[in-house]
């Protein structure tokens, strides 16, 4: 099966300032855009933020290795490499972490490194990355 791009539209409140944050701080490249919302490659699927008036964070988390994982959340799957390098500009950027970068599960089937942030408008991403990319699914 040859794994197909996903697409994800969510809300933002400032449009400049998802400009910014995912074209900028995460280096999506920009594609088709209006008044009202922007398209971006993420990591080759295609992400679409709407300005919403009143758009607001979510603030319900779920326990998970220790930590209060937000949801809802989204993010891609990385090298090990990429994750690093992320993690890195993120850092550099003065970026605010819900949760530092950092390995879970360690030792378990599924160990990751993962880290969670929000953009602008509140909206929380998980950057993960397996050292085997056959543990993405490890029960």
């Amino acid at each position: 099966m040859t794994l197909r791009p996903f697409h994800l539209a969510f809300p933002v409140n400032d449009l400049d300032a998802a400009r910014s944050f995912y074209g900028g701080t995460l280096g999506c490249a920009e594609g088709r855009s209006s008044a009202q919302w922007i398209d971006f490659n993420f990591y080759g699927h295609q992400i679409v933020t709407h300005l919403v008036e009143g758009a607001r964070e979510d603030t319900a988390k779920n326990p998970v290795d220790g930590h209060g994982v937000p949801v809802p959340h989204f993010g891609v799957v990385l090298t090990m490499e990429a994750w690093t390098d992320l993690a890195e500009k993120l850092r550099a950027a003065g970026t605010q972490f819900v949760i530092e970068p950092t390995v879970r599960f360690k030792g378990k089937p599924g160990e990751q490194a993962t880290m969670f942030f929000r953009d602008p408008s509140g909206n929380a991403l998980e950057m993960k990355a397996f050292a085997d990319d056959a543990a993405l699914f490890a029960s």
